[in-house]
């Protein structure tokens, strides 16, 4: 079910089949998309192998540096699954915030939280500790659960490919240490969800690797 109203899509929306490149990294840019439906991925190019920086869901924006900035795409974005997008430029864009005031403020909140996210996922992939990567990809997800900081244990609808996306590491790595915290009870894995047991286990453990890093 899309987002927004049909009139918006009809007139701003764009369709992309799984595995379609939507917009390739340094490529001039100068429109952003909005998604409705299905899941994206951003990659970028680090020396010669490409890393997957996030994977984008419904209510999330990409591109929009282009806008802002005028400057060439700083990643790559393709198409998870079959993905439908409201695609604006800088004309159209500017035309839709002056007649739908809601959309416009919709749009600060998610551009706000966006770049919250970023930071956020930056410090987990400026960690050196591959335990501490993907302890920390569970820290930042149970973050944005309401019960955060009520309750010690979180149910995460996530696969060990969506860790290893969100930590920037082979999946097969990661699927070693979160079997490990399987093993020590700290995690309970399933095919599609992953349940944390205590979570300021991993917050330690996590505040641990930091402090030794830093000596």
């Amino acid at each position: 079910m899309s987002l927004l109203p049909e009139s918006l899509f009809e007139k701003f929306g764009k369709i992309f089949e799984p595995g379609q490149i939507i917009f390739c990294e340094y490529e001039p840019g100068n429109d952003f998309h909005f998604i409705q439906e299905g899941k994206v991925k951003i990659t970028k190019t680090m020396g010669s192998t490409q890393k997957t920086l996030d994977v984008l869901e419904p209510g999330d924006i990409f591109g929009e540096m282009a806008i802002l900035e005028e400057e060439p795409r700083s990643a790559s974005a393709i198409a998870v699954d079959k993905v439908k997008t409201l695609n604006f430029t800088r004309a159209n864009f500017e035309t839709l915030m002056n007649g739908n005031p809601q959309l416009a403020y919709r749009l600060l909140i998610i551009y706000s939280n966006r770049i919250y996210d970023a930071r956020r996922r930056l410090q987990i992939l400026l960690l050196d500790d591959m335990q501490a990567k993907v302890a920390d990809v569970f820290i930042m997800l149970s973050e944005k659960d309401l019960n955060y900081g009520h309750t010690n244990k979180f149910t995460l609808n996530i696969t060990i490919e969506d860790v290893a996306n969100w930590c920037g590491q082979p999946v097969n790595e990661v699927h070693k240490v979160i079997s490990h915290f399987t093993k020590q009870g700290k995690l309970e894995l399933f095919s599609d969800r992953i349940i944390v047991n205590n979570i300021n286990d991993l917050i330690r453990m996590v505040s641990t690797k930091k402090k030794s890093l830093n000596r």
